[in-house]
């Protein structure tokens, strides 16, 4: 029985080992497993604005998980990881939003408050702390998109970031560089000049249906086209007016206006040659003709002139200030160059130091909402300082027919010269026949320096008007700009009845450790016959430790009435989760009350869908608006609506607006930007085995080119490698720079590393960048000292191709060893500076090694070309 019982409890214990070897196998198993759900990997990051690069990141159950610390430190943030790994802490963008990511708590703490993650949300390893790619977009606002097929992440957002600031602060210093001058590129691409070719289209919808009023459709169709060599550009604009609208509706000479108005229609030729001192531009159809008298209506017509379309050198600048939408981005263009960019106040106030350049600088704005929104029209504004370079000439003459009632005939001709280095002197005549006191107006005109800080700028125009503007700028950057203008009483030319008009601007920034306000006074006085008429306008815009805000205070005064005078104040606030909010008050002195108040709060909703929301209340004309809206960007349209009522009255508008390319052997290209007037490139980087600089047929395409351009939009086509960058003004030398490309192999290198590219108007031109398989080729030069030898440095050694060129040469180092990466397939020769051996009174054996760089997608690399010098003395005392 005991021992029946013995062997019981011996089973009994084998049978426990045995299960424990089993259960610790599959709990060691299902372990194991439980670790490897997920892999670290490297993973592709492409960030909108800044560029691309690899960053570590881990793929857990089909989800990815970038680098904390990786991503934050790519896009510029102050970030640092805790010693234990664990916890990442920093500040985004600014100094007060303050954060803390922890994984020990499961928790993330952002601008003083705490969310709580699930329990997959962050993943630690040695040295990193990953994140969900999600909670990117959702704490920071920073929207990622894994692709896990090709493990990347493509990432968007609307902040500005440290890295995107400092990209285009780059591209604003590169730009400014070349309005001096100071690039070079390693070679030109020059434009084309074909008879015909089509190649832009932008098309605009607006539907508005009002309850108490017509309902309207407003249609827009833009064609631009290469047309005997020139520029031609066509705008079709259509309008159902009602005949309830045509009864309201005229222009400025009491016109009605037609669904399909001709003057409403625009179409252009233009052929530029700046190559051509004579004669650089040549304008058909309906002209931008600058005049001193009032044109409200197009000109059809010619014109001529030598200035270029391009830039000239810098000297100077000009402050220049305006307003536009509240939190709206404007970029500042100098001759179709981007030079600086600022954002508008909440008031839409902003102000730039334009960069003087020598002609007539053609000035553009450009506007873009907080969330991506793109204003269509461009402001071009005339700086009143029109320098030349000494003994430079240029002229401009135009001839045409205004579209007004009485089908006015125009004409002028206008004529400069650089007198000196600060003076420029012209003239000119102008002519318009419905002007009854005086058809031909001749003028002069001039534009000087006068100290550093001073300029004078002047014109005089017969019988009409003289003018004359100074402006002095002080060393702290306090600015003085005093205008005066006196009209001839009576004239006809220009369309109001001034007899005289002063205006003096004060103006001067305030810089301190958290804050930036721009301050500026304008006064302004107008002289009428029999009156007197003047306005004051006080101006305060800035932003206090990261508020937005902007407290402009009006006058207007007469002698007739008392004072009238009020304010505007505005704030814009960042709030968390991408939400920005602006309000605004007016308020009236006059009657001590609040005249209006306003505010607008808007939101991204998803990656590509914005709403917006105001109100608006105006107490002294009992007016109450609240309105709705959403935009949604696609990569082919913007498509927007909204909805507003106005007290008693609904309005509904639906818009939608893109654009189209062709050209560069990519087809259609579509956009959801206007396109039409500008230019592109596409740039296709391949593999130039022969080295002949032409793309043969059995040449591949070559992945891996990095670029920095100034201007444009970048966008990339990872299937075939190619990058396209649209939206370049057309005529100007955009500078390309390669030299960040990086490739599959060592041995690919660039022929160019930096291009330059005339852009064609309406035209998406392909550049194809060949990229040479280089070859390395290596040995020693030793120096035989009695039984031994040792590397000799500094001996020239030279590589010479089978045509006998010289294709390099190079110095050994101190310890005799020469390398040269640089040589394209072919037969060459290494050979010895006999001269260099003669002064040194040595010989060498061999004196030339001949070899062959062969043919190798990855790189030939040739060695063991080893030369052994001696000197004369040692080499005579062996031949005895």
């Amino acid at each position: 029985m005991i021992t029946c019982v013995a062997h019981i409890v011996f089973v009994f214990r084998v049978l426990c080992i045995v299960l424990t070897i089993i259960a610790g196998f599959t709990f060691a198993s299902f372990g194991q497993q439980k670790d490897q759900e997920y892999y670290e990997t490297s993973i592709f990051l492409t960030v909108e604005g800044i560029g691309g690069t690899e960053v570590s990141g881990i793929v857990y159950r089909d989800s990815g998980y970038l680098s904390i610390t990786e991503i934050f430190s790519f896009l510029k943030i102050r970030n640092t990881l805790s010693a234990s790994g664990d916890t990442v802490s920093g500040a985004f963008i600014t100094e007060e939003a303050l954060f803390i990511i922890d994984k020990k708590h499961q928790q993330i703490t952002y601008q003083g408050k705490v969310i709580k993650l699930q329990p997959d949300a962050l993943i630690t390893t040695a040295g990193h702390l990953f994140m969900q790619t999600a909670l990117f977009g959702r704490i920071f606002g920073l929207d990622c998109k894994f692709n896990f097929r090709s493990l990347s992440v493509s990432m968007r957002t609307n902040l500005e970031l440290p890295a995107i600031r400092e990209k285009r602060q780059e591209k604003m210093y590169r730009n400014i560089s070349r309005l001096k001058g100071e690039l070079k590129a390693d070679t030109i691409i020059n434009r084309s000049y074909p008879f015909f070719r089509f190649g832009m289209a932008d098309w605009s919808v607006i539907a508005t249906q009002r309850s108490k009023g017509a309902s309207d459709t407003r249609l827009n169709l833009a064609l631009g086209a290469t047309l005997a060599g020139g520029e031609a550009s066509v705008s079709l604009n259509y309008n159902n007016y009602s005949k309830q609208e045509q009864s309201l509706i005229h222009d400025s000479n009491y016109q009605f206006i037609k669904p399909f108005d001709e003057r409403l229609q625009f179409y252009r030729w233009r052929f530029v040659n700046n190559n051509n001192r004579g004669l650089r531009q040549v304008t058909a159809g309906k002209i931008f003709a600058q005049s001193f008298s009032s044109i409200y209506d197009p000109v059809i017509g010619v014109q001529f002139t030598n200035t270029p379309s391009t830039y000239r050198r810098s000297f100077g600048s000009y402050t220049l200030s305006n307003f536009t939408e509240p939190g709206w981005s404007v970029e500042l263009y100098v001759n179709n160059e981007l030079v600086d960019f600022k954002k508008a106040d909440a008031s839409g106030f902003f102000t730039f130091e334009v960069p003087l350049v020598y002609g007539n600088s053609l000035i553009k704005l450009r506007f873009y909402g907080p969330w991506g929104e793109e204003r269509f029209r461009e402001e071009h504004i005339s700086i009143p300082f029109n320098f030349l370079p000494h003994r430079e000439f240029e002229y401009t003459a135009s001839a045409g027919m205004v579209q007004d009632s009485v089908n006015s005939r125009f004409g002028r001709v206008s004529l400069n010269y650089g007198a000196g280095k600060h003076l420029t002197m012209g003239g000119g005549m102008e002519y318009l026949s419905s002007v009854t006191t005086g058809k031909a107006m001749p003028f002069i005109n001039a534009s000087m320096r006068l100290a550093p800080g001073l300029l004078f700028s002047g014109d005089y125009v017969y019988d009409v008007r003289a003018r004359g503007i100074m402006t002095y700028r002080l060393p702290s950057n306090l600015q003085f700009e005093l205008n005066y203008s006196r009209y001839k009483k009576g004239q006809r030319a220009i369309n109001y009845n001034y007899l005289e008009e002063r205006k003096l601007i004060v103006s001067k920034p305030f810089v301190g450790k958290n804050m930036a306000v721009f301050s500026r006074l304008t006064l302004n006085q107008i002289i009428l016959p029999g009156a007197t008429y003047g306005t004051a306008e006080w101006l305060m815009s800035g932003a206090v430790k990261g508020i937005g805000a902007n407290l402009t205070t009006y006058a207007i005064l007469t002698e007739q009435v008392d004072p009238y005078v009020y304010s505007n104040l505005s704030f814009s606030f960042r709030l968390p989760y991408q939400i920005v909010i602006t309000p605004q008050v007016q308020y009236e002195y006059s009657n001590n009350k609040v005249m209006s108040v306003r505010t607008e709060v808007g939101k991204y909703l998803l990656r590509h869908a914005y709403m917006n929301i105001s109100y608006e209340k105006n107490f002294k004309s009992n007016l109450t608006n609240v309105g709705i809206g959403i935009r949604f960007d696609f990569s082919f349209s913007q498509i927007g609506l909204s909805a507003w009522r106005n007290n008693d009255e609904n309005t509904l508008v639906q818009s939608a607006r893109g654009g189209l390319s062709m050209g560069g052997g990519s087809g259609v290209n579509f956009s959801n930007r206007s396109s039409v007037g500008l230019g592109g490139i596409i740039l296709q980087a391949y593999l130039d085995r022969n080295a002949n600089g032409r793309r043969d047929a059995d040449e591949p395409k070559a992945d891996g080119l990095q670029i920095a351009v100034n201007g444009g939009r970048i966008m990339r086509n990872r299937r075939d490698t190619s990058i396209s960058i649209l939206e370049l003004e057309p005529y100007a030398n955009y500078i390309v720079d390669l030299k960040r490309s990086n490739f599959e192999h060592l041995a690919w290198k660039m022929r160019y590393p930096v291009i330059s590219v005339v852009i064609e108007p309406n035209r998406v031109k392909l550049v194809e960048v060949p990229v040479v398989v280089m070859g390395e080729a290596s040995g020693t030069v030793y120096l035989k000292e009695g039984n031994g030898e040792k590397g000799l440095g500094r001996i020239t050694v030279s590589f010479f191709r089978s045509d006998s060129s010289l294709a390099a040469r190079i110095l050994t180092e101190p310890d005799g060893f020469f390398s040269f990466m640089g040589l394209v397939p072919g037969n060459y020769t290494a050979s010895l500076d006999e001269t260099q051996l003669r002064k040194l009174g040595m010989t060498a054996k061999p004196i030339r090694i001949p070899f062959k760089i062969k043919d190798s997608n990855e790189g030939d690399v040739v060695e063991g070309l080893d030369f052994r010098l001696q000197s004369l003395q040692h080499t005579e005392e062996q031949n005895k």
